[in-house]
């Protein structure tokens, strides 16, 4: 007996959402290959430069939108579920949240791909930030609403679950993985409020006509108010995994379950107040706020620190238990033969050099040197293109046998698709550092300007664009490897009763901490005092420029 046998309801709903994902997957993996071709100029012949910009939207909108947020909400609500041991309390419910989410993605991702079909009347290439002066097609605005309300149901669909389990157990203590659920949409509802704001109320209007101007001052401060925030949204599903299953899959035990529940307090309580790290450059924001973010991101570098020494040290009586020793030598008995295990620790690596150069973004004078060049994009390919997509793809190969009751088939393909994103990425996002120091733009289809000869720190710029490209094309046959071993384990894998899902207490369990780590009010109270310290006053000075007016926010003296 496995979870689609205990929970079948759920197990069709979280089937569901990853099966979305990973269309989204595919389609938006398929860009980026031809986004590292045409850039680098080795291969032009799938788009003009005109229309790479087409596809760098919607690669990055699949994958970094859809992707994760239909991956996250099918993982959460496995995780909802076996935790506390109930079906969703309404069916017709969750289907809702699940169709407005997918109707939403449908309406966005056609005004996206429109842009590619001659004489469409759709365009949406703003890329995946989105903000004006660029202006898609009202199509792509309202079905990004409709992804983020549908998202907002998905969270009350769980909080529902709990609270019922709440009334049935008012003095437990909350189990971890829906712990981590709800501190995860406690920061997702409070920092998508952002995005909500400026979509529907600008954005919208604008799209359709209704509103002539608008200052992209302000829309483009809601979006980053929600869009450092967002990477924790994606990170922290990850974070789920390496503290609730990787431990397991190491053949251990949780080291601390306090201390995860220390770490998702501090996500809820610093994720937003900092987006204005991505604006350092706005002239529009004052020198008080810009320190403001940059003290809280240097803050906010610690419970990824702690989660390095938990994770690393769950991972280490793992491997005793497996017979390892000595200070080094214990990493040999770790299982690098299953692919879930090899997955979720190759991204732990690469999430480690993404936090060293996330230190350079997050530093308002050095982010001077790398700001919008090849290197933000070598950042967020080692933290949310490797740390979160590696992590989501590895635990699919532990997860699917329990959804569909089928044994993993084509289990070397699975061993060997972790290692050879690895190495792509490897590759790719050196190449995208590198040339990120030698002030190569990012966000452009052809880089290589007539007359302009970059300096690079070392080696050349046909040996890091060939870096890119070979890059890119290992990590495209990795991901074709992941949704060959999916599919074939959903259609064609054999039936299996050999499914050891049991997660193991963690070595320190909650009984170890204070009850006022499970304060929810609290907590959430907390952190909305923390964002309007940190916006009220900009985000007023913005609104009473007003709202319909061209040009930004006069500079500050």
């Amino acid at each position: 007996m496995t979870f689609v046998d205990h929970y079948p309801k759920a197990a069709r709903i979280v089937k569901a959402n990853l099966i979305v994902a990973f269309v989204a997957l595919g389609i938006g993996g398929f860009f980026g290959l031809i986004q590292a071709l045409h850039r680098t100029d080795v291969f032009r012949g799938f788009v003009s430069s005109v229309q790479y910009y087409d596809v760098l939207t919607g690669h990055g909108v699949l994958l970094a939108l859809v992707f994760t947020t239909f991956f996250i909400t099918g993982l959460y609500q496995w995780g909802v579920t076996r935790t506390m041991e109930r079906e969703p309390e309404s069916s017709a419910f969750s289907w809702t949240w699940f169709a407005m989410m997918g109707v939403g993605t449908t309406m966005t991702a056609t005004a996206i791909l429109g842009g590619l079909v001659p004489g469409s009347g759709l365009s949406a290439a703003v890329l995946y930030t989105f903000y004006p002066p660029l202006q898609a097609h009202p199509l792509f605005y309202i079905g990004a609403a409709l992804l983020v309300v549908g998202s907002w149901l998905a969270g009350a669909d769980w909080f529902w679950t709990y609270r019922k389990w709440r009334a049935d157990n008012p003095d437990a203590r909350i189990p971890l993985q829906t712990y981590m659920v709800i501190f995860t949409w406690l920061m997702w509802y409070l920092c998508s409020l952002g995005l909500a704001l400026e979509v529907v109320v600008l954005l919208i209007p604008w799209s359709l006509g209704f509103v002539e101007k608008i200052d992209p001052l302000l829309p483009r401060t809601l979006f980053w108010y929600f869009g450092h925030a967002v990477v924790y949204f994606w990170l922290l599903p990850a974070y789920f995994v390496w503290y609730s299953i990787l431990p397991k899959l190491s053949g251990g035990r949780l080291f601390s379950d306090p201390l995860a529940r220390v770490v998702f307090i501090f996500f809820l309580l610093l994720s937003t107040p900092i987006g204005y790290h991505h604006q350092y450059a706005d002239p529009g924001i004052t020198l008080v706020y810009k320190m403001w973010a940059l003290i809280m991101t240097l803050v906010i570098l610690l419970p990824s620190l702690m989660t390095a020494f938990t994770v690393i040290s769950s991972m280490e009586h793992g491997a005793r238990q497996r017979g390892g020793s000595g200070y080094f030598a214990w990493m040999g008995a770790l299982p690098w033969g299953q692919p879930a295990f090899v997955g979720c620790a190759l991204a732990g690596i690469m999430f480690a050099a993404g936090g060293f150069s996330g230190m350079i973004n997050a530093s308002l004078n050095i982010d001077m040197l790398v700001h919008n060049t090849a290197w933000i994009p070598g950042h967020f390919h080692l933290t949310v293109g490797t740390a979160v997509a590696l992590t989501f793809m590895a635990i699919t190969y532990w997860l699917l046998p329990q959804l569909t009751g089928k044994a993993l088939k084509f289990k070397n393909l699975a061993l060997a698709q972790p290692y050879t994103w690895f190495i792509g990425m490897t590759l790719m996002s050196n190449a995208l550092h590198r040339q990120g120091l030698a002030g190569v733009p990012r966000r452009v289809a052809e880089p290589q300007y007539a007359g302009i000869d970059y300096e690079v720190p070392f080696g050349t710029m046909a040996e890091m664009d060939w870096q890119v490209a070979i890059g890119g094309t290992i990590l495209f046959v990795s991901m074709v490897l992941f949704l060959v071993v999916i599919g074939g384990t959903w259609w064609s894998g054999a039936p299996t009763t050999d499914v050891d899902d049991v997660i193991p207490p963690a070595l320190s369990g909650p009984e170890h901490s204070p009850k006022i780590l499970d304060n929810l009010k609290l907590w959430m109270g907390v952190a909305v005092a923390l964002v309007l310290i940190a916006y009220t006053l900009p985000l007023a000075e913005m609104v009473m420029d007003g709202l319909f007016s061209p040009g930004a926010f006069p500079a500050p003296m």
